[in-house]
């Protein structure tokens, strides 16, 4: 979105509070104030730097408070959870969610597509295209039957994402695609992280694996 510099800085020491989450850190807190002064802009905006205030972090931001909220830059993501998804999977999951915060919905729409692709090539399921390799992969992993055919939904946004006209759904727009990468985040659970966590709860165990349970 375009702003105008109304006057270089503001005449007042900066007081404007920034309170935020860390798009680096995830730190929740008030932004420390590294520039004396702000800027103000066009339309009754301002904006300024401020840094985190995780000491461990200090990442640098830039915001614009206008009347209808803050913007800051670069933009918070939604938290992945990383843990025992491959690497190349989650390299194209997070470039969906990267797509997301900028505000580019239907080239993650075309990434969370991509992400599904990943997941059947990494269990190899077999098909000569995508509706054929799900219904593969659907007999390879153990997930909810939701899950399952939430695949194929997505698949379906991913195809209305790559063209012109769009044939199931209205809009790729930002509620369609933030719905569509919690799904994702659930089927990557399902696949590749809840047996991991299975394991952990059982090494809590104070019985055997094989005790029988009352």
């Amino acid at each position: 979105m375009y702003y105008k510099v109304a006057a270089q800085e503001s005449k007042e020491p900066s007081t404007t509070r920034v309170v935020s989450e860390c798009p680096f850190c995830q730190t929740k807190g008030t932004f420390d104030i590294l520039s004396p002064k702000d800027l103000w802009l066009d339309r009754q905006a301002i904006a300024g730097i401020r840094y985190c205030p995780n000491q461990d972090c200090r990442g640098l931001i830039f915001f614009i408070l206008t009347g209808k909220g803050l913007n800051i830059y670069p933009p918070i993501k939604i938290s992945i959870n990383r843990e025992k998804i491959p690497g190349n999977i989650i390299k194209i999951f997070d470039e969906a969610v990267t797509c997301h915060a900028t505000e580019c919905y239907i080239a993650s729409g075309m990434m969370l597509r991509k992400t599904l692709e990943a997941i059947c090539e990494d269990k190899k399921a077999p098909g000569a295209n995508l509706h054929q390799k799900l219904r593969s992969l659907s007999k390879l992993i153990t997930v909810p039957n939701a899950l399952i055919d939430s695949m194929q939904v997505l698949k379906l946004m991913g195809n209305d994402a790559a063209h012109i006209v769009a044939k199931d759904f209205e809009e790729i727009g930002k509620n369609e695609i933030e719905i569509s990468i919690e799904l994702v985040k659930e089927i990557l659970k399902a696949v590749y992280q809840l047996d991991d966590l299975l394991e952990k709860l059982n090494k809590l165990r104070k019985v055997p694996n094989d005790a029988s349970t009352s």
